[in-house]
């Protein structure tokens, strides 16, 4: 039998944290998490979306409640604000889902000057995460979901150019972004096993789901032919509610493993049901992770606490 949000445990008592919660992957978590009553988050970088967001989910709500937070994963001194307004409003965090992104820009930077799809989907969350971590220590069952997705087996880390200063390509830096998020999940993990920590850290990825990140993608592209090929994929595209579920499976089921990486188990990964998926050959070097994770420290230095 296929896993579905049937299936989430009983989520009572429990905080989660979604960055990206106003739309897409991230709107339909916080749906199935408040829904099996939760108190979720929403990390959001628009007030008005969030907004929005919290009132199409209030009819879902069931025993827990809805919160917004101010965060923009491109600006690291927000990522440090947020992380201090979680800490000062609760003191506590069970489950962190690492869900934003964007997808295919053309180079541009974050206020602190990363490549914009580095900037968001590895160093943003990295350095949010690295701020929570003490409010999942010691929670029962605490978890980190940090969401990839397919371009991760095309992705390499260019070490030598990681802002793509000398050579920029949309897409490979995409597919680098990608691959950072499941080193990053994956070396989190080591890590956490190094210190005796019960805290999980988990990938997951959403096959090809309906979500704001094509339109935006087309639109950035300025060309003819990317929404030509969207289009001639589209009866491959599952909706968000599916696409999310890979995410679902690895904050809320049981068999869910540390260090595991789940996706869609149809098509090769491009949409179906939550299984466990394997992991992008390159993002299997223990050395390569742990140069990534320095490298980030580094690059995140001015967002850690004083």
């Amino acid at each position: 039998m296929p896993w579905t949000v049937a299936d989430i445990p009983d989520q009572t008592g429990r905080l989660a944290l979604i960055t990206g919660g106003s739309s897409g992957l991230g709107l339909e978590t916080a749906r199935a998490l408040v829904a099996r009553g939760a108190t979720v988050i929403l990390g959001c970088r628009s007030p008005e979306r969030a907004e929005q967001a919290r009132q199409a989910l209030f009819p879902s709500v069931r025993g827990g409640a809805l919160d917004l937070l101010d965060l923009d994963l491109a600006d690291l001194a927000s990522v440090g604000a947020a992380a201090a307004a979680v800490a000062d409003r609760y003191g506590r965090l069970d489950l962190l889902i690492n869900n934003a992104g964007v997808m295919g820009l053309p180079r541009s930077l974050t206020r602190d000057g990363f490549e914009r799809q580095f900037g968001i989907n590895h160093l943003g969350h990295f350095a949010l995460t690295r701020a929570l971590l003490p409010l999942l220590h010691g929670r029962p069952d605490a978890r980190v979901v940090t969401v990839t997705s397919g371009a991760q087996y095309f992705g390499r880390i260019s070490f030598h150019d990681l802002q793509g200063e000398r050579r920029y390509d949309r897409w490979q830096a995409y597919g680098q972004s990608k691959l950072a998020n499941v080193m990053f999940a994956l070396e989190l993990q080591r890590r956490l096993d190094a210190e005796g920590q019960a805290v999980r850290s988990l990938a997951a990825h959403p096959g090809v789901a309906r979500t704001n990140l094509q339109p935006a993608s087309v639109a950035a592209s300025g060309s003819w032919l990317e929404p030509l090929a969207y289009r001639l994929m589209a009866p491959l595209f599952q909706s968000a509610a599916m696409g999310a579920l890979p995410q679902l499976f690895a904050a809320t089921a049981a068999e869910a493993v540390p260090g595991g990486h789940y996706g869609p188990d149809q098509l090769g990964g491009l949409r179906g049901w939550p299984t466990a998926v394997r992991v992008a050959p390159a993002a299997l070097d223990a050395d390569q992770r742990r140069r990534l994770w320095q490298v980030s420290e580094q690059l995140c230095a001015p967002a850690d606490p004083p």
